[in-house]
């Protein structure tokens, strides 16, 4: 089989220098697209050279409709509005699209399932092997465990980081909320400011910190009356993201037209 041809939205960004590196690191796949958003002083730059591999002769460009039918799939870290527009021409083109992007309200969320009819879709709020199996732990811990143990979700990220709770920690919420059997939208508490009252049993609680350059941390807490469980993950290098999103579209190629998630990819 030829080499997997793959675009890059965001391809100037710290996560999408980071894709570009990856891809050039990874048998099987090649930088074929590079896309940025109109305007940027990034536009008609080499790619590779941005990053720092070296020339690639694929230069950055602002019209991703351009370039969609000429390459296998498209890997995705930027923002909702954008991401929704990518997944319109993805699935018009019938490739690959790999999205990372966190932040999509209900409504955006249930417009993937439509695309993934026609398109290959991997989204996911976390693409790392280490966060998944913590979501997959989250859930059986919180069904093994009753409600007299209460859940909380502490996340910290960098200070550029717009959304809040983040993709993962929402990814955790879920998956706490499955493993005990309850809605999570009816049961999370996002927000503890004054007099509050006590805690309320049952309730999921999300925590978020933000500062610095941290790139990701994130924490699940069963806090009984006289013991305490902690999940943790703490991510140090964005490249585990990236490698994570060049195994879905590896991995994707060779799929149905459907909506899947990393737990497809790794088998979990």
């Amino acid at each position: 089989m030829t080499d997997m041809k793959l675009a890059v939205i965001g391809a100037a960004g710290r996560m999408g220098q980071t894709l570009v590196r990856t891809i050039k690191e990874v048998p099987g796949c090649v930088v074929a697209g590079a896309i940025e958003i109109p305007g940027s002083i990034a536009l008609g730059q080499d790619v590779g050279l941005l990053a720092g591999v070296g020339k690639l002769t694929v230069l950055i460009t602002d019209d991703f409709a351009a370039i969609a039918g000429k390459v296998d799939g498209v890997l995705d870290f930027s923002v909702p509005a954008a991401s929704l527009r990518t997944a319109e021409i993805a699935a018009g083109a019938g490739i690959v699209h790999v999205v990372g992007t966190t932040g999509f309200s209900k409504d955006e969320e249930a417009r993937f399932a439509v695309f993934g009819k026609r398109a290959r879709i991997v989204k996911a709020g976390n693409m790392s092997l280490g966060v998944n199996l913590l979501v997959a732990l989250t859930k059986r811990v919180a069904a093994a465990l009753d409600s007299d143990f209460d859940i909380e979700i502490v996340e910290m990220h960098h200070k550029h980081k717009v959304d809040a709770p983040s993709g993962t920690a929402l990814m955790l919420g879920r998956a706490a909320a499955e493993g005990r059997g309850i809605d999570l939208m009816r049961h999370s508490v996002r927000v503890r400011d004054g007099n509050t009252g006590p805690r309320k049993s049952g309730s999921i609680g999300f925590a978020t910190l933000r500062g610095g350059n941290v790139i990701g941390d994130h924490t699940v807490i069963f806090a009984g009356d006289n013991e305490r469980i902690e999940l943790v993950h703490k991510a140090t290098d964005r490249g585990l993201f990236a490698r994570g999103a060049v195994k879905a579209a590896l991995w994707a190629r060779d799929q149905k037209p459907g909506l899947y998630g990393m737990a497809d990819v790794l088998g979990l």
